[in-house]
């Protein structure tokens, strides 16, 4: 299990709003930006779309998202929503349909969580560049990510709850990093 920390190029805040809830006590609301709803809805589909590959705890923050990555069992064959390069072959895939009579096709060897991350980001990279003119293509994210492996169910609740406190931290917190 992994937690992981994805910020924006340069930090600027653009995934999402932190409003003070006063209503409700000492708590915070986390409003998503239309980006951040893009990058809200990829990040779930991570789950969907790679077999033994399971999303824990998650927020969106203005200017980063924390996640927490759970890969079981490396070494069953990945399963995910089939990508046209143009230059598959068939005969090395088996073709499987979910129940939107999508192709699934089997992928051959592990994914790491490295290749993780970098579809996601490359996703989401692809369709922000969409929502944004040329002045801001591939300006969505920072080159780097952070990972840190979660040993034990002591490190993950304490780290479930800092992904849960992180919006009320970051309304005190003056400057907002």
């Amino acid at each position: 299990m992994y937690f992981v920390t994805i910020c924006t190029k340069n930090k600027i805040k653009m995934l999402s709003e932190i409003i003070n809830n006063t209503t409700v006590g000492n708590d915070a609301l986390v409003v998503p930006s239309k980006i951040g709803e893009m990058v809200n809805e990829c990040w779930n589909n991570i789950q969907t779309k790679n077999k033994n590959i399971y999303i824990n705890e998650y927020i969106i923050m203005p200017n980063h998202i924390h996640g927490i990555i759970e890969i079981t069992n490396q070494r069953e064959m990945q399963f995910c929503i089939e990508k046209k390069y143009g230059f598959e072959t068939v005969e090395n895939q088996e073709r499987i349909y979910n129940n939107n009579g999508l192709a699934i096709v089997e992928r051959r060897g592990r994914r790491s969580l490295q290749n993780i991350i970098k579809d996601f980001k490359s996703v989401t990279t692809r369709k922000y560049n969409t929502m944004v003119n040329e002045k801001y293509k591939n300006c969505l994210w920072q080159k780097s990510y952070y990972e840190h492996v979660i040993r034990n169910e002591k490190e993950l609740y304490k780290i479930q709850e800092y992904i849960q406190n992180n919006p009320i931290n970051w309304i005190i917190d003056e400057n907002n990093i």
